[in-house]
């Protein structure tokens, strides 16, 4: 899964009727195999996420 500055990320609920929690990548660390990204929320705040499966990005057009 590559993701670049400015892509989105939409993480899904792990459990039936858990939100999905949406955000926009500010930086990539790591490496291509084992990915880190610094993700701004959108209630603002910011983690570091490391994809798994429940995570979708959606790239920026």
């Amino acid at each position: 899964m590559r993701a670049s500055v400015g892509d989105r990320v939409v993480i899904h609920g792990r459990v039936v009727g858990a939100a999905e929690r949406a955000g926009e990548v500010i930086e990539v660390r790591g490496s291509d195999d084992n990915p880190l990204l610094v993700v701004r929320y959108d209630d603002g705040h910011e983690a570091i996420l490391s994809p798994g499966s429940d995570c979708e990005v959606r790239h920026a057009s």
